[in-house]
């Protein structure tokens, strides 16, 4: 990931890491054994925390628009809800400074790495709910291509000689 600059607010970032990029780190900083001794330098895990938060933040920017769009009541708009509630207690927590434990950084790091994983999980099923119909809207179409297919035939009828 690019360092940020203190000078400049993260929203003005010209680069925005691609999805593909973050989530190599995501699987980069999940392969850290939880009990293991050999963590890596602290400003690694702090960077990679960093970069999670500023992803994660646009991630979860976009997401809350486009669940705004979405029924309250159906299980893609709660699972999204409940994961972008996490996201905001997450993304807001202060920065660890350098001089924490290297294991406390990878933590950090980590947490908000599956953090990322699942607001990316989220942003896949909403796209698959928003290009796969509903069922009722299904059985609606079909209903009313079939009330008109007799019409149609009968207008074509018509205009037969």
């Amino acid at each position: 990931m690019v360092p940020h600059e203190a000078h400049e607010p993260p929203i003005l970032d010209s680069v925005v890491p691609e999805r593909v990029d973050v989530l190599a780190l995501v699987g980069r900083a999940l392969s850290w054994g939880p009990t293991s001794a050999d963590f890596p330098p602290v400003e690694e895990a702090l960077e990679l925390a960093k970069g999670f938060t500023t992803y994660g933040r646009i991630v979860a920017d976009d997401l809350s628009i486009v669940i705004a769009g979405i029924p309250s009541d159906s299980p893609v708009g709660r699972r999204a809800q409940a994961t972008l509630d996490e996201a905001s207690r997450r993304l807001t927590l202060e920065p660890l400074g350098l001089t924490v434990a290297p294991r406390s950084a990878a933590h950090r790091a980590q947490n908000l790495a599956r953090l990322v994983q699942a607001l990316s999980r989220v942003a896949d099923h909403i796209g698959e709910a928003q290009v796969r119909p509903r069922p009722e809207v299904t059985r609606h179409r079909e209903a009313v291509s079939s009330a008109r297919a007799p019409s149609a035939e009968r207008s074509a009828a018509r205009r037969s000689p």
